[in-house]
């Protein structure tokens, strides 16, 4: 009997059978090629940052005129942008790892011994503390004790009068402020230097701005001090003393005590504290450009 399929039956159907056997091929390869979206899904893990939060802070307690290195712990801790100490910020923060910050605290509030809460920000937003952080300065050092005592009895309502009278009278009070504060640093009276008995008693070196520069001198080692010139006040630091001359007679007419030292643009900006222009935070180029232009300074560092 003869074939009654057409001539293209038989191509036609070798044709699809290879069709099928690509379009397999394909899918194979399509599977084993690249992972379906599922499995590409199912490979990815979304995991949230912890949340920052504080577990302990050492030391607690610190000098009031800053400077301390305080350690505070914790989670998440990189994500910190700033700390502060009753409102002040830290002068330094520094992210050690994830778990640990190393933060300088600032100075207290005037050199007044107090205790303040720490707190951390992370994006503006408080981080969440164990418990409540806080920090307490203490006059630690004998220029925390003179830098007290400067700023409670700067301005004439809380002169010292009960222990040291007044000069303003007979010529200006400003050395005997500041031998007020070396007293209360640790400097004992002598014979040369004191002031007893509720300012009835005194010498000159105590109260008299040019014989206190020259027992100054003359005991140098002793007192542990050194004359710096103007050029040399990137070597000034808080406590020490500050020497005028108005007009250039070689006769000294004020002194103070420098209360802050800040590098500003490259500038070593002076504060400072003392009687007669009563004052705790007095700029010292504005001092001798403004106040008295022309006017002559150097220092007394203290050790």
């Amino acid at each position: 009997m003869k074939d009654q399929r057409t001539p293209r039956a038989r191509p036609l159907r070798r044709a699809a059978a290879l069709s099928a056997v690509l379009a397999g091929s394909l899918l194979f390869a399509g599977c084993a090629g690249a992972p379906s979206p599922l499995e590409a899904y199912s490979d990815t893990v979304l995991v949230e940052a912890p949340t920052p939060e504080i577990a302990a802070m050492s030391p607690v307690t610190g000098s009031v005129s800053g400077g301390d290195v305080v350690t505070i712990t914790g989670v998440s801790l990189d994500t910190v942008t700033a700390v502060t100490f009753g409102g002040e910020p830290a002068t330094d923060v520094t992210v050690v790892s994830a778990t640990e910050l190393a933060v300088v605290a600032p100075r207290a509030t005037n050199y007044q011994q107090a205790t303040a809460s720490v707190e951390l920000l992370a994006d503006g937003e408080p981080v969440r503390a164990a418990s409540e952080l806080t920090f307490t300065w203490t006059s630690v050092t004998p220029v925390d004790k003179q830098l007290e005592y400067a700023f409670q009895h700067w301005d004439r309502p809380n002169y010292n009068l009960a222990s040291f009278g007044t000069f303003n009278p007979v010529g200006g009070d400003c050395v005997n402020f500041v031998s007020q504060t070396l007293l209360a640093r640790g400097w004992e009276m002598t014979d040369a230097w004191h002031n007893r008995n509720s300012g009835t008693e005194w010498t000159g070196a105590w109260i008299h701005v040019p014989t206190f520069d020259t027992w100054l001198r003359a005991n140098q080692e002793s007192l542990g001090v050194r004359e710096l010139t103007i050029e040399q006040r990137d070597q000034v630091k808080v406590g020490d003393i500050v020497m005028f001359d108005w007009n250039l007679n070689n006769s000294l007419d004020h002194t103070q005590i420098v209360s802050d030292v800040e590098v500003v643009d490259g500038k070593t900006i002076i504060k400072m504290v003392g009687h007669n222009t009563d004052s705790n935070w007095r700029d010292l180029d504005a001092t001798i450009t403004v106040d008295h232009p022309g006017g002559y300074v150097f220092f007394w560092s203290v050790s």
